[in-house]
């Protein structure tokens, strides 16, 4: 199984809980709801001419369409660039806030904005079922390039370090960097563990998700996981712990 597989396999074992919970949002989404959006944004994806290895620029905060986003892209044999670097003929993005790059013909939004389409748009009738096997699939803010091999190998040994259960709920309460958020939901959902995402996360904040989401693993960026760590009763973990395989 590749990257995108794993997380998509995972999702059709556990049909029907949800998955994820954006707070930003209050969406939630079911596992085989997931798996469904990307092989059919993937399918809009491709009839609009994606082509193997070509750069898409993501450009959306945390949270539900951030992992349909990036995994759409990738399961479509494209690349998900979260630097917005580079040449790239698509992008999906939160909103426009200014003018769009001349090389860049198609743009899709979550939000409406003046001279993109909805990124809803992309998702048709049409399904891609096989996704790549190999090669690049993530740019990363520093411009890094992880490749989807690379991504495989490393969910499964995060996996089985963690050993999450499906009746586990994970909460994501990291920095503002996108890929460890989009990280956690990859393992999360792995390992058949629902995840709930926390919106600019607190200590108080965290608490009350926690209680309200019976949250039994808590993955925090450093300083909110030192401070979370001082209960006893709470399992957190500092998301350096879970990239540092990576080199992140």
């Amino acid at each position: 199984m590749t990257w995108t597989e794993l997380v998509m396999g995972a999702a059709a074992e556990h049909d029907g809980d949800p998955t994820m919970t954006d707070v930003r949002t209050g969406e939630v989404l079911a596992r085989s709801a997931f798996a469904r959006r990307v092989t059919r944004v993937a399918g809009g994806l491709r009839a609009r001419g994606l082509r193997y290895g070509e750069q898409v620029l993501i450009d959306l905060p945390l949270g539900i369409e951030l992992a349909v986003a990036v995994h759409s892209v990738v399961w479509a044999g494209g690349v998900a660039a979260l630097h917005l670097r580079g040449p790239a003929r698509m992008m999906i993005a939160q909103r426009l806030h200014g003018p769009v790059r001349a090389d860049v013909e198609h743009v899709f939004t979550v939000e409406p904005s003046p001279g993109a389409k909805p990124f809803a748009d992309l998702e048709g009738e049409r399904t891609v079922d096989f996704g790549p096997l190999c090669g690049p699939a993530l740019v990363l803010y520093s411009g890094r390039t992880l490749r989807l091999e690379e991504l495989t190998d490393h969910l499964r040994e995060i996996d089985e370090e963690l050993l999450l259960e499906e009746w586990d709920t994970v909460l994501a309460a990291v920095s503002d960097d996108p890929f460890k958020g989009l990280w956690v939901v990859d393992i999360a959902m792995t390992a058949g563990s629902s995840v709930v995402i926390a919106q600019e996360p607190s200590v108080l904040g965290c608490r009350i998700l926690i209680a309200e989401h019976a949250v039994s693993v808590t993955i925090a960026h450093p300083e909110l996981a030192r401070k979370l760590s001082a209960d006893p009763e709470l399992h957190v973990l500092d998301e350096r712990a879970i990239v540092r395989s990576l080199g992140l």
